[in-house]
């Protein structure tokens, strides 16, 4: 999959909800691995924050982001809305110190997404694909998120509340292409007993019935609620049974945990990169949330290239007859067993190191290590299938080395190893000549990694 950006801009304006101002926010194309970033296009200099982890600098009523004294506010759901459209890479320019809450909901930026189009652009998606069950609890709160390993990107979410009107809520999303219709409408919401706090924190001064669902659910007097309305510079209502109090109606039974699914969403954003994994959160919050997706974002920064998946019960892309095909290598000198992933661009091979290997008799008999040069090899002769796999007449070209730049090796691979051979094109293929990157893996940890240039070359 290749990553994507917008085709073209898109602007949306209005109140922001903590701030109160009117805020523009205008989102741009980006180049290949850039990420999202936000511009503070107010402020003299225009600096720039990514949008990752460890740049929040608050999670108090919305996840606000910051460098030095350049802050930008309730930035999740427009996170949420670019990562569940598989946008990998945009600028958001914004005049202000948040982003408009708009009605309170992910929907507009949806929308927005939706008539402007996405663009394909040459690198790859980089995914981060969970293979072993991470949690994290806040054992303060009860709070927890655990991520488990899966083939795509999936949440469920529970929250709690101690309250008559929001009790226990489930809410599911099994596939991001359901956003729009599963999700994206979900609005933020608040209850009336804590209003009034949060305007004493100089919280919600652009808050009001069009942009939250506020929900009522222990009884005030009416001089109360007169004094919330006043402090709020709203008309004063009339409340009377314990509910919701917006003119307009939930849009699902369970919305507030809907809207909690999609902050889930926008907070992992953050990681940097796509994930593969089921997420499953309990009492979420933009609090845990960070904690969460920063313990998933120091794996990501630790992890310079994931290990290919490997299911030895799956059936080969190429077995050993197909590659003896394409390749002119024979005992001893084969040195791959078979083909899991293959395209155009990058090759994913198996060698089984077995004990009964031939140039373990002399290296070295006491304690046999597969000598560097020849996992070399093998990560050349994977790198050979893929160039190969895609010409007419495969069988009659051959690959031939024409230099080995930055080699490392990083530990020994010994009998009883599984190589996992993953190589892929630097460069497209020009004048029969491929640059290519490969990386051998035994497990998780890379064994070796070298760059190298072949010549395909006619047999004579």
């Amino acid at each position: 999959m290749k990553q994507l950006t917008l085709k073209s801009p898109f602007t949306v304006s209005g109140k922001g909800l903590h701030s109160g101002l009117e805020i523009t926010a205008t989102f741009l194309p980006a180049p290949e691995n850039h990420g999202y970033k936000f511009k503070r296009v107010d402020i003299e200099g225009q600096p720039i924050v990514d949008a990752l982890a460890e740049n929040v600098v608050d999670t108090q009523r919305g996840t606000v982001i910051g460098k030095n004294d350049v802050r930008i506010s309730t930035v999740e759901h427009a996170l949420a809305a670019l990562y569940a459209a598989s946008i990998d890479n945009c600028l958001i320019e914004v005049n202000g110190p948040e982003l408009p809450i708009l009605d309170g909901s992910a929907v507009r930026y949806v929308t927005a997404i939706e008539e402007t189009g996405l663009e394909e652009q040459s690198a790859d998606k980089d995914f981060y694909i969970i293979k072993e069950k991470m949690r994290f609890k806040d054992e303060e709160t009860g709070s927890q998120i655990t991520i488990y390993p899966d083939d795509h990107f999936s949440v469920e979410v529970m929250v709690e509340y101690n309250s008559k009107v929001l009790p226990n809520q489930f809410a599911v999303l099994d596939d991001v292409s359901e956003f729009k219709q599963e999700v994206a409408s979900a609005r933020t919401f608040v209850f009336v007993r804590e209003i009034e706090a949060l305007l004493q924190h100089g919280l919600i001064k652009g808050g009001d019935i069009d942009n939250a669902i506020v929900i009522y659910d222990e009884p005030a007097s009416q001089e109360n609620i007169d004094r919330l309305c006043d402090l709020m510079n709203v008309p004063h209502m009339k409340v009377g049974e314990l509910g919701y109090i917006n003119p307009e109606p939930l849009t699902w039974d369970n919305e507030p945990a809907r809207h909690k699914l999609m902050d889930v969403i926008g907070d992992l954003a953050l990681i940097g990169r796509p994930v593969k994994g089921r997420v499953v959160a309990i009492r979420p919050g933009h609090t845990v949330n960070n904690k969460f997706t920063r313990m998933i974002r120091k794996e990501v920064r630790h992890t310079e290239i994931q290990s290919p998946y490997y299911n030895p019960n799956t059936e080969p892309v190429l077995d050993v007859h197909a590659i003896r095909k394409l390749l002119p290598h024979r005992y001893p000198f084969l040195l791959i067993d078979k083909v899991i992933d293959i395209d155009k661009k990058h090759c994913v091979a198996v060698k089984n190191v077995t004990v009964n290997e031939p140039f373990f008799i002399g290296h070295f008999p006491q304690e046999p290590v597969m000598p560097g040069v020849l996992q070399v090899e093998a990560m050349a002769q994977a790198a050979g299938v893929l160039v190969l796999n895609y010409l007419e007449e495969p069988e009659k070209y051959s690959t031939y080395f024409l230099k080995i730049d930055n080699v490392k090796f990083r530990q020994k691979v010994v009998p009883g190893n599984t190589l996992l051979l993953n190589v892929s094109l630097m460069t497209e293929i020009r004048r029969g000549c491929a640059v290519v990157k490969g990386y051998a893996f035994v497990g998780e940890k890379i064994v070796c990694e070298a760059e190298f240039m072949a010549q395909i070359i006619k047999n004579k």
